[in-house]
């Protein structure tokens, strides 16, 4: 008897699934025969995020030594590792010539260094690489289906097959067992945006809501005209790329070594500001030499199990922030007094059992670290990290992008200087978190967020692309805190800052540049809304509840669905990526290892069950 697994999502989060079922198969599955069908109407491998039909100046954010799709042993798993090569050590196949790409990634393949940050047509590569080694890797009794379709409903009973409907097909695919294995999707907007878009609608305006940037339609952003831009991460960033180099403006390098921007004509004037008021923290652009601080050391599996233990559950503020903020100073202090003892004052023994005495905060806490580290640049004030512009004005609009760029051009330097090296640390740090975070449950928007901005910067080149754009008057800061409201009487969008108090700039066009949040209440994907409406938890913040050990979906009574399980950015056991760097014992690579686990088991004893009642 044939079984049958339905996967829905062919990205790399579902790739990575796949991957890990070819790996236990041996063990769990035997020679039993199954039908896996892959679910996405875009490619396998990159789905829609990674597909190769997108613009060729996007890049990756993350260098190619450090991308893999591939288990080694830092992974903590029941699982076999299954060794594969990283990014770098693909392209230098590709260059070997060991593996056959198209022309174009060939030669994309061969100007790849190990430090430098891949284009997303790279990765798209890469990924469909993966994804076809993993198939051929499958024993000979599991077969791959490939449904270029988009899933809309799931429906059976808990104890028995589901039937997964597919979009254009008349009848359902039946499965013994459905994971959703979903990307970013497009959500319903709130009531603010909602009130945007129908006033750009009766002005004639555009508005264009928070979307993965290239399937944004950019046309309605005039030549020459103002764009207010709401976000200053990675999908700005993207938007930037597309508005500049995408409309034919052209970099150069001065004698000075300044990078300067020759617009074509064809720009807007990107007028952009956010919260912060300030980009995302530039890439690391040196490597980690001498000791890692040993991780986790204040936030680990112990305390973890301790949070969920609370009879009335963990709240983030109170009880979870406090020891992750003290996991990060530990980090950051450690490789401080052992790389630069010389910028401390005291022994690093001394110095960590007074830390590990004191709570986060505290005035023990900030009056140890002023007397053990003379110098307050070495010093780890989140806070700070946090609300870069807090309290500060500046007199003019000049003044405004002066200090700006300023701010952006010291990260640069910070960022690419090992003397800083406690920030490497830090980013250690927040992997570590994250890693422990994911059996908590949803730490809601702010902590992402956070995450993002510290540790998912964009590469220090485009960052020096925007100090370029600036000087050349396409991109215009805003500052922080930034209000932008529909003015009627104009007809226009209008954006303030409290940066800037009294400035305002009006303009026809507005971008959040940002992906929507996930969210199993207001998805538009039908899949994700019907699990709602049939039972499904949710979260406060409106993902999907999960059981952190396998994916299992819960329902509203706390039940685990054994039938239907869900990995991803839509879950409440979001990880920080579906592929990551090497070495770093990545939640979502131990995810996919149990959740396959757990799949491959309920299939074998299922197929023995019913084998046994036949006889």
């Amino acid at each position: 008897m044939r079984s049958s697994l339905v996967i829905v999502g062919a990205g790399p989060r579902g790739t990575g699934l796949l991957e890990r079922i070819a790996a236990n198969a041996a063990e769990l599955y035997g020679d039993r025969e199954l039908d896996v069908h892959l679910v996405d109407p875009h490619p396998p491998g990159g789905g829609r995020i990674w597909r190769h039909d997108q613009s060729p100046l996007l890049w990756m954010n993350s260098t190619a030594e450090d991308v893999t799709m591939f288990t080694d042993d830092s992974v903590e798993m029941a699982g076999p590792v299954r060794p594969g090569p990283t990014l770098a050590d693909w392209a230098q196949q590709v260059r070997d010539g060991a593996v056959d790409v198209a022309p174009g990634l060939a030669e994309a393949a061969g100007a790849l260094g190990p430090r430098d940050f891949a284009g997303r047509r790279l990765q798209s590569g890469y990924l469909e690489w993966v994804y076809a080694r993993t198939v051929a890797e499958l024993p000979p009794g599991i077969t791959v289906h490939e449904r270029r379709q988009r899933a809309v409903r799931v429906a059976g009973p808990r104890d028995g097959s589901q039937q997964v409907w597919l979009a254009g097909r008349p009848t359902p695919l039946v499965a013994d067992l459905v994971v959703l294995t979903l990307g970013h999707l497009a959500a319903e907007p709130p009531p603010e945006q909602r009130a945007l878009a129908a006033f750009a609608a009766e002005h004639g305006l555009t508005y264009l809501p928070p979307d993965f940037t290239a399937d944004s339609e950019l046309s309605g952003l005039r030549a020459g005209e103002p764009v207010l831009v709401r976000g200053m991460g990675l999908a700005f960033v993207d938007l930037m790329i597309l508005l500049t180099e995408g409309r034919g403006g052209r970099y150069l390098t001065r004698p000075d070594g300044e990078l300067a921007y020759l617009p074509s004509g064809e720009e807007p004037v990107l007028h952009v500001g956010s919260r912060r008021g300030v980009p995302y923290h530039s890439k690391i652009g040196y490597g980690w030499t001498g000791e890692r601080p040993p991780l986790p050391r204040f936030f680990g599996p112990a305390e973890v199990d301790a949070l969920l233990a609370r009879p009335g559950g963990a709240d983030f503020t109170r009880d979870v922030w406090p020891l992750i903020a003290k996991e990060l100073g530990f980090a950051h202090y450690h490789r401080l007094f052992t790389a630069h003892p010389e910028r401390t004052a005291v022994h690093w023994t001394d110095f960590e059992e007074k830390y590990a005495a004191t709570d986060f905060g505290s005035a023990a806490l900030q009056a140890l670290v002023a007397a053990s580290v003379p110098d307050p640049a070495d010093r780890l004030d989140l806070e700070a990290l946090d609300h870069p512009l807090d309290g500060v004005r500046f007199g003019s609009e000049a003044a405004l992008q002066d200090g700006l760029r300023a701010y952006i051009q010291a990260d640069l330097d910070r960022r690419h200087d090992p003397a800083y090296s406690p920030d490497q640390a830090v980013f250690l740090a927040l992997l570590s978190v994250y890693g422990q975070l994911t059996r908590i449950g949803d730490r809601g928007p702010w902590w992402h967020g956070f995450f993002s901005y510290l540790a998912s910067g964009p590469p220090g080149p485009r960052l020096r692309q925007l100090l370029a754009l600036s000087r050349a008057g396409v991109v215009k800061f805003l500052g922080a805190d930034v209000s932008v409201t529909a003015d009627a009487e104009s007809g226009r969008f209008r954006a303030r800052s409290a940066s800037l108090p009294g400035a305002e700039v009006t303009a026809r066009a507005l971008v959040e540049a940002r992906l929507p949040e996930p969210s199993v209440v207001h998805s538009r994907d039908a899949l994700l809304r019907g699990l709602y409406a049939d039972g499904a938890a949710a979260t406060p913040g409106g993902l999907l509840r999960v059981d952190a050990a396998d994916g299992r979906v819960l329902d509203r009574s706390g039940r685990t669905h054994p039938r239907r399980f869900a990995l991803g950015p839509h879950t409440d056991a979001r990880a920080s990526g579906a592929f990551t760097r090497p070495g770093t014992n990545a939640p979502s690579f131990r995810q996919n290892d149990a959740t396959a686990r757990t799949l491959l088991a309920f299939l074998a004893r299922t197929t023995k069950d019913s084998h046994a009642a036949d006889q």
